[in-house]
């Protein structure tokens, strides 16, 4: 396969990927509000797994073509790519003001299961076992947030359902309510394989062809291909001053790939691990996520100054990355 063909077919599936998730995403939304579920299940479900979707499918196909690099490097680069590119363009575009929850319960937990993931790693493999103990971490999670939001007028991934309005909010009126929808999220999980396939082969490609590590590609164009949907949330997020959203989406999603994304990619097919990642790409993607820490506790805002650093941020750890290799 030639490199340019690689690069349409690479870009191909991140189109898909998008579409697919926002249909989805879209689909299940509107199917949960008309069957009356609560908002807060729709977003603690729907909207964050749907979010980390293409980024399960990604790296899952991945393992099974034997490219472990390209599924870790994509978790890993995600997280890197939220906190840092994503979120610091959010604060440039319009200044955040985290909610104090955010700050003392959801970015302490995110921490803290970087942390709780790392020992994982240092055998250099991500099995079976691994990856569900990586599942454990997320109902650990859930099962303390759920009761959290519970006493809360607004949770921070509730928030998202809500702003549906008109013919998605309406009841059940026929068959057509339900089909509608459906036919939307089957749509969307065409699409994200679809577009899961096309990214990874297109990656290996490129990767080959280019003579770059399938690690660093999955760090860098395959991670910020599948933070598109957080990208697009965040940024309209921040734009309609809703920044509850804005930086709860970016930390639960966090929290979602280290867990959910990878131990589903490891319980599929496990991951085998390159020495390198534990002293160069998982520091740096917990540096730049307990960066968040400080600037959002530094009066809960994050301005146009605190996302020139996440920026910079982001850039430093990339020197990082392209130099240690």
């Amino acid at each position: 396969m030639s490199p340019l063909l690689a690069a349409a077919l690479l870009a191909g599936g991140v189109v898909l990927l998008w579409a697919g998730a926002e249909a989805m995403v879209r689909g299940s939304i509107t199917l949960g509000l008309r069957l009356a579920i609560s908002p807060m299940v729709i977003g603690l479900t729907v909207v964050s797994i749907g979010t980390s979707a293409p980024e399960l499918v990604v790296s899952a196909l991945a393992a099974l073509r034997g490219s472990p690099d390209i599924a870790v490097g994509n978790v890993l680069g995600s997280n890197l790519a939220n906190v840092g590119l994503v979120l610091g363009i959010a604060a440039l575009l319009s200044p955040l003001v985290v909610a104090r929850q955010v700050v003392r319960r959801e970015i302490p937990w995110m921490l803290a299961i970087t942390v709780l993931a790392f020992p994982l790693f240092l055998d250099l493999n991500v099995g079976r076992w691994e990856g569900g103990a990586l599942a454990l971490l997320l109902l650990l999670y859930l099962g303390f947030l759920v009761p959290a939001a519970r006493k809360e007028d607004r949770t921070l991934l509730g928030d998202a359902a809500p702003k549906l309005e008109g013919p998605a909010a309406r009841r059940i009126s026929g068959a057509r309510d339900v089909l509608v929808p459906l036919a939307m999220v089957a749509a969307g999980v065409v699409g994200l394989v679809a577009g899961g396939q096309g990214i990874v082969r297109g990656a290996t490609e490129v990767a080959s062809a280019l003579g770059i590590s399938e690690l660093v590609i999955g760090l860098g164009v395959v991670a910020v291909g599948t933070s598109l949907p957080e990208l697009a949330t965040t940024i309209l997020a921040a734009l309609r001053r809703e920044a509850d959203l804005a930086v709860g989406n970016i930390v639960g999603s966090n929290i979602f790939n280290l867990t959910f994304v990878l131990g589903g990619a490891a319980f599929i097919h496990p991951l085998d691990i390159p020495e390198r990642v534990l002293r160069v790409e998982f520091p740096a993607a917990f540096l730049v996520s307990l960066l968040l820490l400080p600037l959002a506790w530094s009066g809960r805002t994050l301005g146009r100054l605190e996302g020139l650093l996440l920026l910079g941020a982001y850039g430093a750890a990339w020197a990082w990355i392209l130099t240690a290799g």
